[in-house]
């Protein structure tokens, strides 16, 4: 049995860290309009933001987040004899400050996450792999048919990534270039279809069912097209740009609201339709957290409210410094999840 505690920071896979990071970038263009109470339903966004951001980029973070839960449980489980109160522990952190971000930005997703990865995730650790995967595809289904919006996808999203983590797809994100192809073709497929369904003169519930069914087919050939890009000679500057916002994840999303929310508030944007400022300041939060995640990860193994959530995890007052410097130079980035 190893020593308790996580990972070194070497142990973490780039491409997930940039592919969060990513994930990050898209998300924050719905959360600020969202939050200011700029649309009431999905129908008065424009068109750029309905088709190209809204719903398109939290799958992406759900599927991650399953993923980090799998890769975390298989550590725990070479530190400790008891892997899910670890286990536990995080979730509970992590529902703690989702409560604390609640009441700045409601509809957050962190105590969703947590309550989540309680109730589904957990139980689901125990089941073997092949029957997490046929659990994941068919509660990722039933979330599509309940037609009750993007969470409804969560519980299957999460275990979808869980799955795929003991599969250990993670380890091979960058050598099947090919099944990324496929994943891509097959997305813009389903979404072609899709938006030819929206077309037509369907019931309400159709619509909301085949609108989710848009929304996960494009965050797949998202997904697809970003990981054949890092592929490319752009790869290494997505990667050196996204992977420390990725790895920060936590403290960049929790920080972002508690600057948009004031400072939105400052410009006028609640209730308003000043799209082009949203969006403004959504690229401004970015560049700014693009800058401090890499500067603070020259100095730092982990962010902040990353170590704080594994101190909370472990229990202990952990170093934060750990493996910062190795890390930088061998281009590989800490402990997933």
């Amino acid at each position: 049995m190893l020593p308790l505690g996580p990972d070194r920071p070497l142990r973490r896979i780039a491409a997930l860290d940039a592919l969060r990071g990513f994930a990050l970038c898209g998300i924050i263009f719905i959360n600020i309009p969202q939050t200011m109470e700029m649309f009431a339903y999905a129908g008065e966004l424009p068109t750029p933001l309905l088709l190209l951001f809204y719903g398109r980029f939290y799958p992406i973070f759900y599927l991650l987040f399953g993923v980090g839960f799998g890769i975390f449980l298989a550590s725990a489980a070479r530190r400790t004899s008891r892997p899910r109160v670890l286990l536990v522990r995080r979730l509970v952190a992590l529902g703690v400050l989702g409560g604390v971000l609640h009441l700045l930005q409601p509809g957050e997703v962190l105590l969703p996450f947590a309550v989540t990865g309680l109730l589904v995730l957990l139980p689901l650790s125990r089941l073997p792999r092949r029957a997490l995967l046929a659990v994941a595809v068919t509660l990722t289904a039933a979330g599509i048919l309940a037609g009750v919006g993007g969470l409804g996808m969560l519980p299957g999203l999460f275990a979808l990534g869980f799955a795929a983590a003991e599969w250990r797809v993670h380890e091979s994100l960058g050598d099947r270039p090919g099944r990324l192809v496929v994943m891509g073709v097959a997305a813009v497929a389903v979404w072609g279809l899709g938006v030819w369904l929206v077309t037509l003169p369907l019931p309400e519930l159709a619509q909301i069912r085949v609108g989710l069914t848009v929304s996960l087919a494009t965050a797949c050939c998202y997904i697809a097209v970003f990981l054949l890009l890092l592929r490319t000679p752009v790869g290494a500057v997505l990667s050196w740009v996204l992977a420390p916002m990725g790895r920060m994840a936590l403290t960049n999303y929790f920080s972002a609201a508690l600057i948009f929310v004031p400072v939105g508030t400052t410009m006028g944007l609640p209730g308003s339709e000043r799209w082009s400022a949203a969006a403004l300041l959504g690229v401004g939060i970015l560049l700014v957290q693009a800058v401090v995640s890499n500067l603070w990860l020259r100095r730092f193994g982990y962010g902040p409210l990353e170590w704080a959530w594994r101190c909370a995890t472990y229990w202990q007052r952990l170093p934060i410094r750990g493996g910062a410097s190795r890390a930088r130079a061998t281009g590989q980035v800490g402990e997933a999840g």
